[in-house]
Parts: C-alpha cells; structure tokens; sequence
C-alpha cells in the first residue's frame, strides 16, 4: 500500500508525514519550527516510516501509559489520568528528547538517557580504540558521550612500538572527533565532550587546536582546572604540569606560568566559545555521588554540554519542570510564583524520574538482545555487550536521575523581574531550594516504599 494514504494495520491506525505535520502545526498554533521538530524527532513512526502518531498529544498518552504501567508495579502508583495531566500540552513536565522518542518505541532500539561519560582511554593503541568504539557505540543508541582524555601520554614520549615515540593528544582528538560526526541520529549528528586537565603537559595544544577551524569539528572541548593551578594564577605564580596527572612522582613534569595557560584560556573561549572551563575541584567536591567513589561512582569528565559532571558508565536521564505554569496573575503587578503548586510538580517528577530507571533498564536490556542476536562473531560483540552491561550496572546501582526545569526566562519575565536582577537571582535561587528539596523529599519516600540505591550507605549519606 503506497505510504501517501493513511492505512490501518493490527488495530493502529497509519498516518503520512503530511497528516502528521499538518496535526501537529494546528496543534503548535502554526509554529513551523515546533510542528518541524516534532514531527522528525518525536512522532512515533513503524519499522516502515509510518507515523503512529500525528501529534504531541499522542505521544504524551504513549509516554502516560508506559509510567502508569511501571508505576503499577509499586505501592502507591500514579494513575494513567494522573501521569497524562502533568504531560498534557508540555504543561506541567516535559521529559527530554530521548525518554520522548524512546519511551514505548518498539520500532527502534535506544537508549533513553541523554548523555553518557566513559572511562578515560588507557594509554595505548588498543584503549584508545576501545574508546572510540564506545563512544561510538553509545552514539548509535542515541547518546551523546563525554570522556577525559588526561591518561593518553603527552607528544615526544618514548613507547615500545614501530613509532618510537608518540605523536600525542592530538592526533586522537581528530580521531575521536571524525568518529562523532559519522555517526547519524537521525537528522542529527552525535555530540561529544572532550576534557583535559590544565596540569596535563599538552594542555596548551588543546586549548588552541580549534582555533584551526577544520578541526575537531566533532566535538566540545573544555579543560578541567584544579585549585592549584587558579592559586597560581592569582598570586602570577608558575604551577606544575605533569603526566600521569594525578601522580606525586610524574614521569614527565615541567613549571609554565598559570597565568599564560589562563589568558590562552580567556582568548580562546572569546574567540570561539572554546575551550570550556571546568572547576573541578569544586564541582567534585559538592557533588553527591562522589562519595561513592570507591563504588565507582568518581566523577571522571563532563556530558557534551557540560551540566553534570559523572563517573565512568554513568548516564543522566532527563525530565524538565515548566516554571511558566507556576505564575499566577501573569504579566501583572499581582503576579506572583506559586510554590505550594511547584512542590507538589516537583515530587511526582521525581517519581516519574525514578519510573525512567526502570523503563531504561528494559531498554537496555533489548539492546543487549540486539547484540546476542547480531550476526557477528562473539569476538566481534565483546566490547559493545561489555559497554551495555556495564552500563546497566551504573544505572542499578545508582539509579541517578536528572530532574530539573525549563522556562526560567520567561517565568521571570511573567513576575515583571529583569533576568539578571538581584530580585530575580533571589528568585532564582528560591526555586531551585523548592526544587531541591521536594525531590529529595521524595527520594526518601520513594526509598521507604521501593527501597534505596544499591550503593547506598548511611554514613556516606
């Protein structure tokens, strides 16, 4: 049957691509650019390109029963009318673009986090190559990948093989970078995050090599600095670079002015938005999960994007709250933001987000049934099963989960507060303690009803 008519098949009706995009546009109010996205990225389509479903409306019902089907399966669910209300028109909770095209897609095999880190390359040919078949391997699944590349020895060093010595980072930042932008997501390419630490002895290569503007294409860069080094900096002192990185006997070390690596720095993030800057000594310091370290649960480099900072396997799975629904009185004198509402949101978000574990967990669990049933050899499957299952146990044993909100400009906008402000940075800061608390509220409730993460452990707490 041609595809240009709609079509019935095992009780699901068919639509073309233009029914759907029309449904769509009526349903964004003639928003192009939304009714576009949508319908490319989201709508639910068969095996054979057919669209299930012709609207955002469908797709959250679909979403709203695959929560309500994991709820049912602990005390105290939520109800399908219940999930579907907090979805319905992106009103209240809007799950992020994996969850949104993954959640009940039995047509493609994904993952449904947004972003993954990955342990950094050993320092030889094949864990390299190891990496980069992860990084491509996740990339296919729909992931974007962030890893740190501090453990590959710096230029001129001495190795045992046909090359005598070696020819440094970057060489393989090209590589890891062509890899990303080979990998096709649909209408979209992967995304990567590449870091370096400032005490490595090649950290000023990294820092230039995007100002040549045809390479590392593929990728975000950003360099993790440590308080050492921005100790030196401030006092106009010269600090140690040094590899291996974290070694109190390095096998290479040299002394560079801080200030010359910062300004290198400073020039490149205002030429070209790059390299990022990574305070890493702050950001392990006040996030959670290191105190798992010895568990594995150590941050190691950032996603693509540079949110959240993870340990080796991990993943952030993505939920967002709409802030602009939480404004009573908008565009008034009276306006005012509605906390009482916003924590109520914000607990059976976190619920929901903690449902998006379980339903990521079947997930890769069809992946890893993909791979068994792939005509390869075993050989050929170690190191992609091996990923999986090392990913699925990140996610078991952490189940850590991404909850976070959208729409703050506009919701500051709606309270009559300059974004910027001081009223709106004590705005601001206010929602984020509404937010904060509420969900860790409900990680406690949710912990005396389903029980708590596997690594858990009181005194780390």
């Amino acid at each position: 049957m041609e595809r240009n008519h709609r079509k019935q098949v095992t009780g699901e009706v068919m639509y073309n691509y233009q029914e759907a995009y029309d449904a769509t546009l009526q349903y964004f109010k003639n928003d192009e650019l939304a009714a576009s996205v949508f319908v490319n990225k989201y709508a639910l389509q068969d095996s054979e390109g057919n669209y299930i479903e012709k609207s955002p409306e469908d797709m959250h019902q679909r979403l709203a029963r695959e929560f309500a089907r994991i709820e049912k399966q602990y005390d105290n669910p939520m109800s399908f009318e219940e999930i579907h209300n907090l979805f319905k028109d992106f009103k209240y909770i809007v799950p992020q673009g994996s969850p949104m095209s993954g959640i009940g897609n039995d047509a493609k095999i994904q993952s449904l986090s947004n972003c993954f880190v990955i342990e950094a390359p050993a320092d030889s040919y094949a864990g390299i190559l190891k990496t980069d078949q992860e990084q491509v391997q996740i990339m296919k699944r729909r992931g974007g990948v962030g890893f740190d590349v501090s453990t590959i020895r710096p230029k001129g060093m001495f190795t045992s093989n046909a090359a005598k010595t070696t020819d440094g980072i970057e060489v393989f930042l090209d590589r890891f970078s062509n890899s990303c932008r080979e990998v096709a997501q649909g209408g979209r390419r992967g995304a990567l995050m590449l870091s370096i630490s400032v005490h490595h002895p090649q950290v000023m290569d990294f820092i230039e090599i995007k100002r040549d503007l045809t390479r590392v294409t593929g990728a975000n860069i950003s360099v993790r600095v440590t308080n050492e080094f921005m100790e030196a900096v401030k006092s106009d002192q010269k600090y140690q670079q040094r590899w291996p990185v974290d070694s109190t006997e390095p096998e290479v070390e040299k002394h560079v002015q801080a200030s010359e690596v910062w300004n290198a720095l400073i020039e490149g993030a205002h030429a070209s938005a790059e390299p990022g800057v990574l305070f890493w000594d702050t950001a392990t310091n006040m996030t959670p999960s290191d105190a798992y370290a010895d568990e594995g649960f150590g941050s190691v480099s950032t996603n693509p994007c540079g949110e959240i900072i993870l340990s080796p396997y991990d993943s952030c799975r993505l939920m967002l709250i709409n802030l602009t629904s939480f404004v009573k009185k908008q565009w008034t004198e009276d306006a005012f933001f509605d906390y009482g509402q916003f924590r109520i949101v914000a607990k059976k978000a976190q619920r929901l987000m903690d449902d998006m574990i379980d339903l990521e967990i079947e997930q890769v669990d069809k992946i890893l049934a993909k791979i068994d049933d792939d005509p390869e050899t075993e050989e050929v499957k170690y190191y992609e099963r091996n990923l999986w299952h090392n990913i699925r146990k990140a996610a078991l044993n952490g189940r850590r989960t991404g909850l976070g909100i959208t729409g703050l400009g506009d919701a500051l906008a709606m309270l009559g507060q300059i974004y910027g402000s001081d009223s709106s940075i004590e705005t601001t800061e206010e929602i984020y303690k509404w937010l904060s608390l509420a969900s860790y509220e409900e990680s406690i409730n949710l912990a005396e009803e389903r029980g708590s993460f596997p690594v858990w452990r009181k005194e780390k707490e």
